[in-house]
């Protein structure tokens, strides 16, 4: 199967669109050993319920590592799952890091494979406070540059991937 997956795929939708289970099924197609970089942080008792909610979804065949700011460097073993680019960029402009993105591509391509969740945020209107601008901003470039260098890009919408760049691998159902 490596050999058909692609080495760098980007997965995009809305909020509650579907992204998160299609990557999830995506990465459970390849029979790799499955490593899943969880970025989330549960700062009230509805986060913590999706976190736990996502947990049980995803079963307990998955190595997962815990975290919100950094995920460098990426396991070197198996197929990598990051859930998601989005709370990754929101808990470091929070903290007030910047992201090195070029360090982050590079990692991906270094890694054996590496699927990327993150939410498209260009659709909505322009914010009206500075960091929710700033955010809509880096968020919109971080999915720029993760794209371009992406085999595979799909977006979800209601449950339903499209693809935009590349192709699903064949024996994808």
């Amino acid at each position: 199967m490596s050999k058909k997956f692609p080495k760098l795929s980007l997965i995009l939708g809305g909020a509650n669109s579907g992204k998160s289970a299609f990557a999830e099924k995506l990465v459970c197609s390849t029979g790799m050993y499955k490593n899943y970089i969880a970025t989330a942080q549960a700062f009230d008792d509805e986060m913590q319920y999706k976190i736990n909610k996502h947990q049980k979804d995803r079963g307990n065949d998955w190595n997962t590592i815990e975290s919100p700011l950094e995920i460098l460097p990426l396991p070197e073993k198996g197929i990598i799952l990051i859930d998601c680019l989005t709370l990754w960029l929101s808990n470091n402009l929070l903290a007030n890091k910047d992201i090195n993105t070029e360090s982050f591509i590079n990692a991906c391509h270094d890694a054996n494979h590496v699927v990327c969740v993150s939410n498209e945020t260009g659709l909505g209107v322009v914010p009206d406070n500075y960091l929710a601008r700033k955010f809509r901003t880096a968020q919109g470039q971080l999915n720029q540059k993760v794209a371009a260098q992406s085999d595979l890009v799909v977006q979800v919408i209601a449950g339903i991937p499209l693809v935009l760049k590349g192709k699903l691998p064949e024996d994808f159902s």
